[in-house]
């Protein structure tokens, strides 16, 4: 006997319960350069307008739905370590996701490792950084060791007969990720070891020891008997490590494998438990008698390994940038799309308050990353090369620092669905604070402002003449400028008040920069909120005459 019909069970009410609408959409298959007017204006005027090609064509690789798609896979698929084989033989392995491996490989195959030094001209640093900030906004972790190896060329530079075998591997745009000798290789990576249990960022509590086998001097081997508590990338093909001699410190090269193919003993005891940072492995290792060339002489390690730490930290800078770009990019594309309260979000006030507030942040750390590349590109010039010692400090101070609440505020603007894990922003969330304690925390940062002030007094007028060039542009930024300069006039204390003075000039150099080279609209808005008044707060703070709408306009990408 048939059932009698209920319409309560007819196909219309067992078919979808609702339709989905108002919602967003993913931001994909659109180009990073081409949507980044900011970028593009910053590539023309610092240098490296004769890599426009390239640009574009890398904006739109990054920011196709498959290359972004790398970056989610390579953070969900994590690292795995192997002490030995399976025949007992001690490997020291660390096994990656192929999409690890493709952004590695897209990153060595574009230069992003290499080319300022394998093509040295005018904006290549300008060039390389542009690129960078569009890979980074991928994906955080692999950027490690490419900047590592970026970074490790003018240490290694300072001991000739160990450049001449190491800069063409190194520089090589093949990428070779087997654990295999380098002899084997064509291209190699290069990571770094500094840190141990009882010295943090104080390197010369360094308790590893380096004894030499025959000879002393740079370039000749010894060998290494100790500890590092953070090892990055431990599947480098070789390390930049820290080590007591007789004389004091040393810096030295520690290969993965000896010359004749047989394992180093640098044994990796364990990877990093890591808050962020996930698809690059870190590790903890000891050196049990681990061969290493001196790089430099005895007893200056620190200030050979220094050109490393230098451009590590601006790559950090940079990194951070790229976070704040690719955060502001997510919140501006959802709040174009989605509709509450009767209007599309990015059309109410108060909304626009704080997506302009962080289109302005964002655009700041963009100039100032950039203008510190050109400084890169031009350290035969004295004025640069004092900016870059000092203004590369400030800015790895202040750009870093900025990025966590920056991102928190852009997942905010997303609300719900921007917490959730299939969304880009929790990856960007947990991976903002890291560029803020590698390679210098922020009191490390401001004592090295100090001691760059200390030991080269010059860099102060550097970034004085640096600000004065946009005097009369700004009231605003006129007076930040001149109660500035009075901070410097009693030194009893700058130790207790450097983060407070390292703020005020970090906030001067963007706030330069910007009324110099952003439309009015930008520069205005941040000196308004930023130097004005009680100065700045919460993001959507922004005084009352800021053209929102114009900011927004520009800032926002177009998939």
């Amino acid at each position: 006997m048939n059932a009698p019909k209920n319409d309560r069970h007819s196909s219309l009410f067992m078919a979808d319960t609702h339709q989905v609408e108002n919602v967003s959409r993913e931001l994909t298959n659109y180009n990073l350069y081409a949507q980044d007017r900011a970028l593009q204006e910053a590539v023309q005027r610092e240098g490296a307008g004769w890599a426009e090609s390239s640009l574009q064509s890398f904006g739109a690789l990054t920011g196709s739905a498959d290359y972004l798609e790398l970056g989610f896979q390579a953070n969900k698929y994590l690292p795995e370590y192997d002490t030995h084989d399976r025949f007992g033989n001690r490997v020291d392995l660390v096994k990656y996701h192929g999409s690890y491996h493709t952004l590695m490989q897209t990153a060595i195959e574009n230069g992003l490792h290499s080319s300022p030094w394998t093509d040295p001209k005018a904006g290549a640093h300008v060039a390389r950084a542009a690129h960078t900030y569009m890979q980074s906004q991928v994906e955080a972790g692999h950027g490690c060791p490419i900047t590592m190896t970026f970074a490790a060329i003018p240490s290694i530079r300072t001991t000739p007969k160990l450049a001449e075998y190491w800069e063409p591997k190194i520089t090589s745009r093949l990428y070779d990720p087997r654990n295999v000798p380098d002899s084997q290789k064509q291209g190699v990576t290069i990571g770094m070891g500094m840190t141990e249990k009882q010295g943090g960022s104080d390197v010369r509590a360094n308790t590893t020891r380096a004894y030499p086998v025959a000879a002393r001097g740079a370039g000749e081997v010894y060998e290494l008997v100790g500890h590092k508590f953070f090892l990055s990338a431990p599947m480098c093909d070789a390390f930049l490590v820290l080590a007591q001699t007789e004389a004091g410190l040393g810096c030295f090269l520690v290969p993965r494998w000896r010359p004749d193919g047989s394992k180093n003993p640098l044994q990796v005891l364990r990877l990093k438990k890591k808050l962020s940072n996930a698809s690059n492995a870190s590790s903890e290792v000891e050196f049990r008698g681990a061969m290493g060339w001196l790089v430099g002489e005895e007893g200056r390690g620190v200030r050979t390994i220094i050109e490393m730490v230098s451009l590590t930290r601006f790559d950090c800078m940079i990194g951070s940038a790229a976070t704040m770009r690719m955060a502001a990019s997510q919140a501006l594309h959802h709040t174009s799309i989605r509709h509450a309260f009767g209007n599309v979000l990015n059309q109410q006030p108060l909304m626009q308050n704080v997506l302009a507030d962080m289109a302005i942040e964002s655009e700041a750390a963009l100039v100032t990353g950039m203008r510190m590349a050109r400084s890169l590109d031009s350290l035969d010039d004295e004025h640069e090369s004092l900016l870059m010692r000092l203004g590369v400090a400030v800015g790895k101070y202040w750009i870093c620092k900025r990025t966590p609440n920056f991102t928190y505020e852009a997942m905010e603007c997303i609300g719900g669905s921007g917490v959730m894990e299939d969304s880009m922003m929790p990856r960007l969330y947990r991976e903002a604070p890291v560029n803020a304690i590698w390679e210098g925390s922020g009191n490390v940062q401001c004592l090295d402002v100090l001691r760059a002030m200390q030991k080269t007094p010059a860099v102060v007028d550097a970034f004085f003449a640096e600000l004065a060039r946009a005097r009369g542009g700004n009231s605003h930024l006129d007076k930040h400028v001149n109660a500035l300069k009075s901070e410097f006039a009693d030194l009893s204390d700058l130790e207790y008040r450097a983060r407070d003075v390292v703020d005020r000039m970090a906030l001067a150099l963007q706030g330069a920069l910007l009324v110099q080279n952003s439309p009015q609209s930008i520069a205005d808005g941040f000196c308004v909120s930023r130097l004005a008044g009680a100065g700045h707060h919460n993001y959507g703070a922004l005084p009352r005459g800021v053209d929102c709408a114009v900011i927004i306009e520009r800032a926002t990408p177009r998939a």
